[in-house]
């Protein structure tokens, strides 16, 4: 396929109307279409497929980060199984919400349903984990493309093995350090406290955070490794005069030389992601989100993964819309700071 970056994105190129292969590509982006456990709106998991569709609509070069996608990225497709597997679970998720929202008892069969979606979680994390390691294995960068922020364990996982003083730079309306969540294990409210607990990353620091209950903030408040701005605490420091910058070489600089970046686009405002699954109000504006991705490279640590999560087009039928245009340039700016922190000269 011939390929002009100032030409109309062809309908058979692939993620951002790029003509690498998977052989050719430096990056490489693991859709995980899956929403189980989500606890409020629903969605996402059609954002592999929303942001890979909206991706074909962009221009090329970056105002920050340059044309680094001359280094390849290449998008796999989206494994309809799971997909399956997901819409099929999640309809007995939600019926087991139901019940706590009526404040009855999981006991009996539903909580075999309980059991059956921990089961179900857990494959999904040693799929993803070794469909990682395997393009790892082959000096590739790696990414996941979510689904609810469950989905990018098994990512982090295989990182955490290659990467032994990783740390994580975490964006995200909540702090997602429940032990648990209406008794699942892996609850995209729990991604965070799993990290962790099981893989030990060297910190954890979050920004966007404004909405947590009392155990996640103890949690954070007694690990010396979690580092959590708070958006209200911060918002009070840029009114008394304080710079975005400043605030974010100072977060930047609490974490290790190598950097995994997880990504849930309602630490945005929710004017950019309205339909996620579970919108709060304040967040980082995009150009705050740029800023911070560019403090990262600025800073000369280099980022060996990512993921986004929780972007939910409008529909299954919209594909293109207002969320996935946004998440598609979301990740976008991701795959330019990983690339650009690993081949610092244009």
């Amino acid at each position: 396929m011939s390929f002009d970056p100032n030409a109309t994105g062809q309908k058979d190129s692939g993620v951002f109307a790029l003509p690498y292969d998977y052989d050719k590509a430096q990056l490489i982006f693991i859709p995980v279409p899956w929403e189980v456990t989500t606890s409020f709106g629903h969605g996402t998991s059609m954002g592999p497929d929303g942001v890979f569709a909206a991706s074909k609509q962009m221009d090329l070069c970056d105002g920050l980060f340059g044309e680094f996608y001359t280094h390849g990225i290449y998008q796999f497709p989206t494994p309809e199984e799971i997909l399956s597997q997901s819409r099929l679970l999640k309809e007995k998720a939600l019926f087991l919400r139901d019940l706590l929202e009526k404040g009855e008892e999981i006991k009996g069969e539903d909580a075999d349903i309980q059991g059956e979606i921990n089961k179900a979680s857990s494959e999904l994390n040693d799929w993803l984990y070794e469909k990682a390691k395997t393009c790892l294995d082959q000096n590739k960068w790696v990414a996941a493309v979510g689904g609810d922020h469950s989905a990018p364990y098994g990512l982090i996982k295989a990182l955490k093995e290659k990467f032994a003083k990783m740390s994580i730079l975490h964006v995200d309306a909540h702090m997602d350090l429940r032990r648990a969540y209406q008794g699942y294990d892996h609850s995209h409210a729990s991604i965070m406290y799993n990290v962790m607990q099981d893989l030990q990353p060297e910190a954890l620091v979050q920004l966007g955070i404004r909405d947590f209950c009392p155990e996640e903030k103890a949690f954070s408040d007694d690990n010396k490794r979690i580092h959590s701005y708070l958006d209200s605490q911060v918002n009070l420091r840029l009114s008394d005069g304080e710079s975005w910058r400043a605030i974010c070489r100072e977060a930047v600089s609490k974490l290790s030389d190598e950097v995994y970046i997880s990504f849930d686009v309602d630490g945005l405002t929710p004017d950019l992601c309205p339909n996620t699954g579970t919108p709060v109000p304040g967040g980082l504006s995009f150009p705050q989100m740029e800023a911070l991705l560019h403090e990262v490279v600025e800073s000369g640590k280099r980022v060996v993964g990512f993921d986004l999560c929780e972007v939910a087009p409008e529909s299954q039928y919209d594909l293109e819309g207002w969320d996935a245009n946004v998440g598609a340039r979301i990740l976008f700016k991701l795959a330019g700071c990983l690339l650009r922190s690993q081949n610092p000269n244009p």
